[in-house]
């Protein structure tokens, strides 16, 4: 019988075990094909976990780290279907306009100025804080709010200790997989993959059948948002947007929203605006 159910995977891959590296996450760096290989593994265990739970459920999986083409293709569960490349309207959380019922993160890290916490950032090296209506949030709460908007609840993160704790302060009934344990910005205390996998498989089956007990993350709009950011060249750049405007002081952007899709889509723009040089 079918369940009708759908799951979306969030994949990134700062969060998988064994990674502590900028140098390990980025195309051309020292080790990041095995890196792919990792992530993809940590991916299909997931994918195996809500399959052993619920056989009939259609399985999403967002790449979403970097260029968002880091999965390997080939080796992915051919049950998933897999969104990959970018820009999308949906970055990280591409997939969750299919009618998503509960969304997973896999390989997640903490916001920027968390500490410890393994490669902490939010989205970027330009961003150095967003606040939404106040409250700072980094890539965590902004996709369990993205995931809110559409109605789905997120029940599942894996990364390290600081990824787990921060999901909980968003969505205290999610199920966390630590992985790895921050001993700073670039070390941490890490899982065999093997046994990544393995808690992360068990995990990803009970959160999808525990998935009427968690609320999704819910904002109502106007959403206020500010962020701050590295760049003043990136600064100058986002006031040139109708209706972003620049708060007192060199590097805060601050715009407000219908609701938290047209949010994100600003904090994605700002992203993209950070990776402009003078000319």
């Amino acid at each position: 019988m079918t369940t009708g159910l759908t799951v979306l995977i969030s994949a990134d891959l700062e969060g998988i075990s064994g990674i502590v590296h900028v140098t390990e996450t980025n195309p051309g760096g020292y080790d990041y094909e095995r890196s792919r290989k990792l992530m993809t593994a940590e991916v299909n265990a997931a994918v195996a976990g809500v399959l052993d739970a619920e056989p009939d459920a259609v399985v999403l999986v967002a790449d979403a780290h970097g260029p968002y083409r880091n999965l390997l293709v080939e080796e992915l569960d051919q049950r998933a279907r897999l969104v990959r490349g970018k820009p999308r309207p949906l970055g990280m959380m591409a997939g969750l306009d299919a009618g998503a019922d509960a969304v997973l993160f896999v390989g997640y890290h903490a916001r920027a100025g968390s500490g410890p916490a393994v490669l902490a950032h939010t989205m970027s090296d330009a961003v150095l804080e967003v606040r939404l209506n106040g409250r700072p949030v980094g890539e965590i709460g902004l996709n369990a709010a993205l995931a809110g908007h559409f109605g789905a609840p997120v029940v599942l993160i894996s990364g390290d200790d600081a990824a787990c704790a921060e999901l909980r302060e968003f969505v205290p009934g999610a199920v966390t997989v630590e992985v790895k344990r921050a001993l700073g910005q670039a070390a941490a205390d890490v899982l065999h993959p093997g046994k990544a996998q393995e808690r992360l498989r068990q995990a990803a089956g009970r959160a999808v059948q525990q998935r009427g007990q968690v609320q999704p993350l819910v904002l109502s709009g106007p959403v206020e948002v500010e962020v701050d950011l590295y760049g003043p060249y990136t600064v100058d750049l986002a006031t040139l947007v109708p209706g972003f405007a620049r708060a007192p002081g060199a590097r805060t952007v601050t715009f407000t929203c219908r609701d938290m899709a047209e949010a994100y889509r600003g904090v994605q723009l700002l992203v993209q605006l950070g990776q402009i040089k003078p000319g």
